[in-house]
C-alpha cells in the first residue's frame, strides 16, 4: 500500500516493530510503500556458512572492519546500481535513524578506501538488514561474516534479511513463514541490545573460531 502520510523516523521504527518495512519503486519515485512478505528471509545467527574459500579470504586480513565509519557512503553504495528502491525520502530517513543510533553500517575498507558494506536498523535485539554492496571482490561476503559475528557478540537474536536470494541462501540464510517471523520478532523486542559498543572482537581468527572453524 502506498504511504499517504509523511514518514518520520519514529513511524519507520513503528513499522519495523510490526514486522513491515518501507520500499520505493525506484530512485525517481517519490512515493514509499510498506512491505509485509508472506515469507521472510532471516540469517540464523548460529548458521552462517563460511566456505573454505571465504575462510581463506578472511585469514588474509588485508582489510579493516569499521562500524559507522561512513554510513552515508554505505547508503550511497547500496543505491549505486541500475535499479534501486532507495529514493531521496528513504535516504533522508535512514540518515536520521543513523543520527538517532538506530541505523548502522558495518564496512570493509581496503587500502584506505571503502570496499563494501551492509547497513540496517536496530530495534530491541533485532537487526533489520536493509542492503549491502561491494566495490571489491568478496567485500560483501566479508561484511556479512563480520556482521553475523558482531550481532552474536553484542547480544542480538534476530537478523532479518527481508527477502532471500541464492547468494544469501548460499551463506546460510533461510526463508520462514510470516507467522514464525512474527514470533521471533516479538521475542527479540522483549529486551534491548546495543550495536555500536566498545570491545567487540573484529579479528578473523575470532570470527572463524566462533563459527566453529579451528583450522
Amino acid at each position: 500500500m502506498k504511504d499517504e502520510f509523511t514518514l518520520t523516523p519514529q513511524i519507520l521504527l513503528s513499522g519495523y516493530a510490526q514486522g513491515i518495512f518501507p520500499m520505493a519503486e525506484s530512485r525517481d519515485d517519490p512515493e514509499v510503500f510498506w512491505v509485509d512478505p508472506r515469507h521472510r528471509g532471516i540469517f540464523p545467527l548460529d548458521g552462517f556458512h563460511i566456505s573454505r574459500s571465504l575462510a581463506r579470504r578472511l585469514r588474509k586480513e588485508d582489510y579493516e572492519i569499521r562500524i559507522n565509519g561512513d554510513f552515508e557512503a554505505v547508503l550511497n553504495g547500496c543505491a549505486d546500481r541500475d535499479e534501486t528502491w532507495i529514493n531521496p525520502t528513504i535516504h533522508a530517513l535512514y540518515m536520521s535513524l543513523n543520527a538517532m543510533d538506530r541505523a548502522h553500517s558495518l564496512e570493509v575498507w581496503m587500502e584506505g578506501e571503502l570496499a563494501g558494506g551492509v547497513y540496517g536498523v536496530t530495534l530491541g535485539r533485532a537487526f533489520f538488514g536493509e542492503s549491502m554492496f561491494s566495490y571489491r571482490r568478496d567485500a560483501s561476503k566479508i561484511a556479512l561474516a563480520y556482521l553475523v559475528d558482531h550481532l552474536v557478540q553484542t547480544g542480538f537474536t534476530l537478523f532479518d534479511t527481508q527477502f532471500i536470494t541464492p547468494h544469501l541462501a548460499s551463506l546460510g540464510a533461510v526463508e520462514i513463514p510470516r507467522k514464525a517471523y512474527q514470533a521471533l520478532l516479538r521475542e527479540a523486542l522483549r529486551e534491548g541490545a546495543f550495536f555500536n559498543v566498545e570491545g567487540v572482537d573484529h579479528s578473523a581468527a575470532g570470527v572463524l573460531q566462533r563459527n566453529g572453524q579451528t583450522s
